[in-house]
């Protein structure tokens, strides 16, 4: 399982505008591993950035002037995402300006270079309806320090979600449940993980005193983060 969490800092809110992509930040988890392989890059986007967006990446124009044009970072950016699922916050803002970069140069759009995307703003707010789901708000559900982060940058901005994909997700893929087989007409699961594996063939585990103190302080962890008590406990 590859993952590469993205994040891009733009001139504005709209390619159709005229705005462009200036900084591109992601980073390689494999198997929930932060890999410490990254690509990270500042553009050159040749025009001035918004007043507003200025305010929050603080990338002048000045600062950018001898950075690279995307142009000559693409195919590094394309090799880098290759057969990757992409994990982006509000993936559709970042995808329309990236596909706008691409379509300039005649290229076809991200998805074709990656396995898929997910928006990892739309899973939270699956597991948090009604709360606020920015990266801030989830750093602060889940304990992640973000207090270096006093301006946007794409390369820290992806490096903290990893961080908060990796805790939202934690514990769903360990046995792969929506890749089993499934019968639909019987309710049966064929009890197949994905790497053809039968469940029988898993080991037995014999939960020691120690395991059982360990869990109850992991789940009250859990009851700290959602403020009450956990669905586990539930």
């Amino acid at each position: 399982m590859r993952w590469v969490i993205l994040d891009t800092e733009t001139t504005g809110l709209d390619p159709v505008q005229g705005h462009r992509v200036i900084e591109i930040g992601a980073i390689e988890v494999v198997n929930r591993l932060v890999t410490g392989k990254d690509f990270h890059t500042y553009l050159n986007p040749d025009r001035e950035s918004d007043r507003g967006a200025l305010d929050v990446h603080g990338l002048t124009s000045e600062f950018l002037a001898d950075k690279p044009r995307f142009e000559s970072r693409v195919d590094e950016l394309l090799a880098f995402v290759d057969g990757a699922e992409l994990i982006i916050h509000n993936a559709p803002f970042d995808l329309k300006f990236l596909n706008a970069e691409l379509a300039r140069l005649g290229r076809p759009p991200i998805i074709e270079f990656c396995d898929k995307v997910t928006d990892s703003l739309l899973h939270a707010r699956s597991l948090h309806p009604g709360k606020r789901n920015s990266l801030d708000s989830l750093c602060d559900r889940y304990g992640i320090s973000n207090a270096h982060r006093t301006l946007h940058g794409a390369l820290l901005d992806a490096q903290l979600l990893a961080e908060v994909w990796l805790a939202m997700t934690r514990g769903q893929d360990s046995l792969a449940i929506d890749d089993f087989g499934d019968d639909s007409s019987t309710g049966h699961v064929s009890g197949q993980s994905t790497g053809g594996q039968s469940l029988k063939a898993l080991p037995d585990v014999t939960v020691t005193e120690q395991d059982a103190v360990t869990h109850e302080a992991y789940l009250d962890t859990l009851d700290k983060l959602v403020k009450g008590s956990c669905a586990w406990r539930k």
